[in-house]
C-alpha cells in the first residue's frame, strides 16, 4: 500500500462491487488501510470468497460493530438493500464519510423507496442529507457530502446518456425510451435460477418489465433538472456476458438538430470530466471498450426521418456503475483530483 492519509472500511466484500472497490483501495495512492468488515463472517479471509486477492494483509474480515467503524475516516456500503439504511446513520452521526453503494439513500422519498424496495425507508433526515453522486454533474454538492449515495449502475449510463439533453431542453420530455442490456454480475454473486449458466447463455431476457427498482431513481434526477419530464419507459435485458451495460436511448426532438451540433453539445458538455468519451459522429462504443475501467463511452445520433435523437451509452457496471464512481466520489469528497487511483485503460480484448 502506497501513502499513510487515509483509512478506510468496506462493509459487503464479499459481492463483487465489494470486491472491486478493494481492489481499487488497495491500490490507492491515498490509503494507507484498506479494512473488511461483515456481519456473518468474522476473521474470514477475503480469499476464501476471491482467491484472486491472495493472502493480502487487511483482508480479513472483521465483526461489524458501530464504535470499530467509527476510528475510520471513511466508510463504503457495498451491502443489500436495507443494511446501510440501519448502519449509516450512526456513523454519519459521528462524523465518519460515508459511501453507500446500495439504493437506500437514493430517493428523496421514503414512501417511493418503501413502494419500489418493499422495505421500509432510511429516515427522512438522511434521506434529505444524502447527496446523489453523479459525480460528473453534482461535483460541488460530492465535494462537500458526508453522506454520498452512489448512482446504480442503469441510472449512471441512463443519465449521463441524457443529461445534455434534458438540461438544454432539446427534446420532448414525454418521449424519453431507455433499452438497457447489463452483464450477468450486475444481478449480484447470489446463486439464483434467473443467473445459473444455463438460463443464460445464449440467450437473452427482459426482466422486471415496468417495474425496476432504478426508474424512479433515473427520472428523480431528470426531473431535478427539468420538472417537465414524464415518467419515462425503461426496459432492462440481461445477456450473456460477465460486465457491461449498454443503455440505448431514444427521445424525439423539439426541433431539428444537427448532429454535428449534437456531438459538439455533449462534447462541450463533459469537457473537464476525465471519465466520460464522446465519440465522433457516426461511431458508436460497445462495452468492451470501457471493461474493467471507469470510462463512459457515448455514441449519439439524429434521424432526420423520425425527429429522433438516438444516445448511445456504455458503462463497465462494476466499475464507472458501482465501485469506480464510488472511489471517483470518494476522491473529491476527500479533496483529491477525482481521477486518484483510477487511471487505467480499459481491459481488451
Amino acid at each position: 500500500m502506497r501513502g499513510n492519509v487515509m483509512k478506510v472500511a468496506i462493509i459487503g466484500a464479499t459481492g463483487y462491487s465489494g470486491a472491486e472497490l478493494f481492489r481499487l483501495l488497495y491500490g490507492h495512492p491515498h490509503v494507507s488501510q484498506c479494512d473488511v468488515f461483515s456481519s456473518s463472517q468474522d476473521g474470514v479471509h477475503v480469499s476464501e470468497s476471491f482467491p484472486h486477492v491472495g493472502a493480502v494483509d487487511g483482508a480479513v474480515l472483521h465483526k461489524l460493530e458501530i464504535e470499530a467503524l467509527a476510528k475510520y475516516d471513511a466508510v463504503f456500503f457495498a451491502t443489500p438493500p436495507g443494511v446501510s439504511g440501519e448502519w449509516a446513520p450512526a456513523l454519519v452521526d459521528r462524523g465518519v464519510k460515508v459511501i453507500d453503494l446500495s439504493g437506500d439513500f437514493r430517493l428523496k422519498d421514503g414512501a417511493v423507496y418503501a413502494q419500489w424496495y418493499g422495505r421500509e425507508a432510511a429516515p427522512s433526515a438522511y434521506l434529505e442529507r444524502a447527496v446523489y453522486g453523479l459525480t460528473e454533474w453534482n461535483r460541488e454538492a460530492v465535494r462537500e457530502a458526508v453522506l454520498l449515495s452512489n448512482p446504480g449502475c442503469y441510472p449512471t449510463a441512463t443519465l449521463l446518456g441524457l443529461a445534455p439533453l434534458v438540461k438544454e431542453g432539446l427534446i420532448k420530455e414525454d418521449s424519453i425510451i431507455v433499452d438497457a442490456k447489463s452483464g450477468v454480475s450486475g444481478a449480484g454473486r447470489k446463486a439464483g435460477l434467473g443467473t445459473h449458466f444455463s438460463e443464460v447463455n445464449e440467450n437473452v431476457k427482459i426482466y422486471k418489465v415496468n417495474a425496476h427498482q432504478h426508474i424512479p431513481e433515473i427520472e428523480q434526477a431528470l426531473q431535478t433538472w427539468n420538472e417537465a419530464v414524464a415518467p419515462i419507459t425503461f426496459s432492462t435485458h440481461l445477456i450473456p456476458m460477465t460486465r457491461g451495460i449498454m443503455a440505448t436511448i431514444y427521445a424525439k426532438a423539439k426541433q431539428s438538430i444537427s448532429p454535428n451540433d449534437l456531438v459538439d453539445l455533449y462534447k462541450t458538455s463533459y469537457e473537464g470530466s476525465p471519465f466520460v468519451r464522446i465519440r465522433q459522429l457516426g461511431q458508436f462504443p460497445a462495452t468492451k471498450d470501457v471493461y474493467g475501467s471507469n470510462y463512459c463511452d457515448i455514441g449519439l445520433a439524429y434521424d432526420e426521418r423520425t425527429g429522433r435523437v438516438t444516445v448511445v451509452s456504455v458503462i463497465d457496471n462494476l466499475m464507472k456503475g458501482a465501485a469506480g464512481q464510488a472511489v471517483q466520489n470518494f476522491n473529491l469528497m476527500m479533496g483529491w483530483d477525482e481521477a486518484e487511483g483510477l487511471q487505467s485503460l480499459p481491459i481488451y480484448p
